[in-house]
């Protein structure tokens, strides 16, 4: 097998891993090039994995200052590049860990941690590393490893209770709640979400959104009926998709994205929807293959 082979064998779990890291799909495809510019200039690696995962964690750990720099003068709320996960993409979602810490809401709850925390959770959560593979790839000791890991599961543990819902039941919960959204019908809507649901809408001052999460059953559900009495969705095909390993809404004009829409469920409905209007943030999306 010659360089180049056995980089694009490792490319779909460097690509989730930097993703991951970053929130930001064509920031993980820019790291994940340089680091097989740097694959491919490099000699005497004996371990390609465990080289490639170094490289790739470091090179993203320097970009995520600046990344948190530009999110603090984001205009509206910040989400997460939405990416297609129906055909692999990301690496393996074989996993509830795997699937969990690539969602949505996960990634904005990563938003919480240090970048040295961030890489650490998502090494050894998603990917399953040892705290002493972590402390490699890191360059830190392991008990300084283990206390990472536990501050991390503390911050995104005070946010998030993950719901244990099969891939079926999630695709028939979002096919419930598009029906309801595109037919404008309220009260099915708030019997799908929950008392605390919070809408968070990026447009990135590009388009118009939502400049504030939406937060309340009733304020949610007329939101959506407001959305979807638009007379643009006329002229709108409205699909569901897998993205980020969840049952997402995808939301096209003239066959262009226009916008994805992630729900997030819990054990009392609908906690959170997710909604990416952002055109420069649905690039790497609209150039995945349906």
């Amino acid at each position: 097998m010659d360089r180049l082979a056995r980089f694009e064998a490792h490319r779909p779990r460097l690509l989730g891993l930097a993703y991951r890291l970053l929130g930001e799909a064509s920031e993980a495809e820019d790291v994940v090039q340089e680091t097989y510019l740097r694959w491919d200039a490099a000699t005497g690696v004996e371990m390609p994995e465990a080289w490639l995962t170094k490289v790739v964690t470091n090179l993203c750990l320097n970009r995520l200052t600046s990344a948190r720099a530009r999110r603090e003068t984001y205009t509206g709320p910040w989400l997460p590049e939405p990416v297609f996960t129906d055909r692999g993409e990301l690496g393996p979602l074989e996993t509830a860990e795997q699937r969990d810490t690539l969602s949505l809401g996960m990634l904005v709850l990563l938003e919480r941690l240090t970048p040295p925390e961030r890489a650490a959770f998502v090494l050894r959560e998603a990917f399953g590393y040892s705290h002493r593979e972590i402390g490699e790839i890191l360059d830190r000791d392991e008990a300084h490893v283990r206390q990472l890991c536990r501050r991390a599961r503390q911050h995104v543990g005070e946010g998030r209770k993950r719901f244990p819902a099969s891939p079926e039941d999630r695709r028939r919960i979002t096919e419930r709640f598009l029906a309801a959204a595109v037919e404008g019908d309220v009260p099915a809507l708030e019997r799908l979400l929950a008392a605390d649901v919070v809408a968070w809408s990026d447009g990135g001052g590009k388009v118009t959104a939502a400049r504030r999460p939406v937060s309340g059953r009733d304020k949610v559900a007329r939101y959506l009926t407001g959305l979807a009495r638009d007379p643009r969705m006329a002229a709108m095909t409205v699909e569901p998709r897998w993205v980020n390993g969840e049952c997402g809404v995808v939301i096209r004009q003239s066959g262009t994205l226009f916008a994805v829409l992630v729900p997030e469920p819990g054990e009392d409905g609908l906690v959170a929807l997710h909604t990416m209007l952002n055109p420069d943030k649905l690039t790497f999306a609209g150039s995945q293959k349906a």
